[in-house]
């Protein structure tokens, strides 16, 4: 954000301001649970609303006292559950003679959450939406309690349940697949309840006795049972290509003529959403046709990604749709990272981990935290634009989509690999740069290496490798790309997806 042009923002879904005229303001704490709980956002005291909606910048009569005033309050539990911010997060900032204090709340970790105020989660815990703060239903507190936890939500036993009651005919499909994967691996002969308890979809319950887990149940089970354990698990595909139908193909767990769990389901959503991507002429060393491309291998992971880390307690269901434009996924439960992190990778946080365990067996899915980088990479360098994840809430959904029109440049994500592989690498900034731009900041270099070692810098990395606020970080982004070092991609300015990238002018 920059402050110099502050009067011309309006308040959004990452941005808030309040005039704070008569002393800090107590709505203030709502604003800072409501970002915390959803993807973070900024504050600014001593700005208020226009009638149109701009800002208009009246400044604070004594901002050092009530900066003194917000990290008092701010480290108090009987305030604030747990103060998420550090002290860089907050400062005053001068703009045309007046004072401001801007705080900068970040997204709170899943452990730490429910951000609440007033010592009360259930009348105390908000989120952010386009309209602003709102205080929390109680199935929204429930979702983030049960994301808290570090012991992943799918290893729950089912003691009314056994191994028998599972789809014996999913389990031998899953079999084979692994015997595929894991030739002569010594679990390939074990009987099935001992095969299902090493890898997770079988455990022993307090009984003494061997019991399907929630990973089991919904990756082997039949959906009648699926839907006694969770009453709103519904997976739902449709191929919605024209406007003279609704649609032209569709796959739901409620038809009785498969099992309806989700290993059957990933396999026919798989097979019918892959005749989407275009095939190139291609043969191998045996001068047979190859039939799979990266983006096929990128498919595979948006899938996987949806299907583990949904929430089956919640409403709504898994839904998958081909459309002219692109694929669609969308899950139930937002991300357990941060958008920027999961774009970053590097930090694997599925929400039903034993599902994930049990696709990656099959090589199907990435657990070492860069399966949405490498899916964007391989998208890409299929000729496709690039993947956007998308998070909303009230209700809580996190979205994939993978666009099917051919990336303008499709030459350009590999030429920016390669040099990125090359000198760049080793310090040899200067060989991008117009000469006159060669003299950066130290900021501006940590960005500038950044943006060349990982393809991209958004603020929130920039911030914790310079060791700066985001506000700061934010201005450094801006002004290499207003000198054209870098170039910013994403959909508005308040997209949480939004980063920078070396820019074409230096690339070509």
């Amino acid at each position: 954000m920059d402050l110099a042009k502050l009067e011309t923002y309006k308040e959004s879904n990452r941005l808030e301001a309040k005039a704070a005229q008569g002393g800090l303001p107590k709505s203030v704490w709502e604003t800072i649970s409501a970002f915390a709980n959803t993807e973070g956002g900024v504050i600014v005291l001593g700005a208020e609303e226009r009638k149109d909606g701009t800002l208009e910048i009246v400044g604070l009569g004594d901002a050092d006292k009530m900066l003194d005033d917000f990290w008092n309050t701010a480290h108090s539990t009987d305030k604030l559950s747990c103060c998420v911010m550090s002290d860089r997060d907050a400062s005053i900032e001068n703009v045309d003679g007046k004072e401001l204090i801007v705080v900068e709340v970040p997204r709170a970790d899943r452990r730490l959450r429910p951000i609440y105020v007033n010592g009360n989660p259930v009348t105390g815990t908000y989120r952010r939406d386009h309209k602003g703060d709102y205080r929390c239903a109680q199935n929204e507190i429930q979702a983030m309690y049960r994301d808290a936890s570090d012991e992943s939500v799918d290893t729950r036993v089912h003691e009314n349940l056994t191994v028998d009651d599972l789809s014996a005919e999913t389990i031998g499909s899953y079999r084979r697949s692994y015997e595929l994967h894991h030739n002569a691996h010594a679990w390939a002969d074990l009987p099935d309840e001992e095969f299902l308890c090493r890898i997770g979809a079988a455990k022993a319950g307090d009984d003494g006795k061997i019991h399907p887990t929630s990973a089991g149940l919904l990756m082997f089970g039949e959906e009648w049972r699926i839907m006694a354990e969770f009453p709103h698990y519904f997976l739902d595909y449709r191929q919605e290509l024209g406007t003279d139908e609704r649609w032209q193909g569709r796959i739901t767990s409620q038809d009785d003529s498969w099992s309806g769990n989700v290993f059957d389901f990933y396999r026919r959503v798989f097979n019918n959403m892959k005749q989407a991507i275009n095939v190139p002429f291609k043969l191998d060393e045996n001068s047979q046709r190859v039939d799979e491309t990266e983006a096929h291998d990128a498919l595979r992971e948006a899938i996987a990604n949806c299907l583990t880390n949904a929430d089956y307690n919640e409403r709504r269901g898994v839904v998958f749709l081909w459309k002219e434009d692109g694929l669609h996924f969308s899950n139930p439960g937002g991300f357990r990272v941060g958008i920027e992190d999961a774009y970053i990778g590097g930090n694997s946080d599925p929400r039903n981990e034993t599902m994930m365990k049990m696709l990656t067996l099959i090589n199907i899915g990435e657990r070492a935290g860069g399966g949405i980088p490498d899916m964007v990479k391989k998208w890409t360098s299929a000729g496709y634009g690039k993947p956007m994840l998308s998070e909303q809430v009230n209700p809580e959904r996190s979205s994939f989509f993978l666009p099917l029109e051919a990336d303008k440049d499709p030459d350009n994500f590999e030429h920016a690999e390669s040099t990125n592989s090359n000198s760049l690498t080793h310090g040899e900034v200067s060989t991008l740069l117009p000469d006159s731009d060669t003299q950066l900041s130290d900021n501006e270099r940590i960005a500038f290496r950044l943006a060349i070692e990982q393809g991209r810098v958004t603020t929130a990395m920039l911030s914790e490798n310079a060791g700066v606020s985001k506000l700061t970080a934010n201005r450094t982004l801006k002004h290499l790309a207003d000198i054209e070092v870098l170039t910013w991609r994403g959909r508005n300015k308040t997209d949480p997806s939004q980063y920078y990238e070396i820019s074409e002018k230096l690339l070509g």
